[in-house]
């Protein structure tokens, strides 16, 4: 999925505006602007669109996380991230969110999209792992859906 859906999708979520985008940006030291946020979430085909770079969604979904659940003091900053892929996105929403693997199965099927906790748990093995798996475009594009529904009520 790209970096630009996704943004739209959890700006839309949380009900959050170009300035509080910034300000979760902000969070994690990553300087953007108004205009580069409008850029971002104009749709593709629209004149003015800009890719959304990883490192930007990268530091996005940290500040979420420091948005929703505060700086941990007694750590040290986490280096981000430059790379960016679906199961980054779905294990940086876990964390900001605290789901637990039956959250997230109960967010699937209330989309109607049935995963087995096996599928659940392979996405969020690291890479390197035998039985690590890709997320799919479906399964976050679902994900997202049934999160929003959640958050925002039906």
């Amino acid at each position: 999925m790209q970096n630009n859906d996704t943004l739209r999708s959890i700006r839309y979520m949380l009900d959050l505006g170009d300035v509080h985008v910034v300000d979760i940006l902000a969070l994690t030291g990553y300087q953007a602007t108004r205009d580069d946020i409008e850029t971002w979430l104009t749709k593709e085909d629209e004149p003015g669109f800009t890719a959304m770079p990883d490192v930007a969604m990268a530091h996005f979904l940290d500040g979420l996380i420091v948005h929703r659940r505060g700086r941990d003091e007694s750590q040290p900053p986490r280096p981000v991230d430059p790379k960016v892929n679906n199961n980054v996105v779905l294990k940086k929403l876990r964390v900001a969110f605290e789901l637990k693997e039956d959250d997230i199965l109960a967010i699937m099927g209330e989309v109607g999209f049935t995963a087995s906790r096996g599928e659940i748990n392979a996405l969020f093995r690291q890479p390197k792992h035998s039985n690590f798996r890709l997320c799919g475009d479906q399964f976050l594009r679902n994900f997202l859906k049934g999160l929003t529904a959640r958050l925002r009520g039906r």
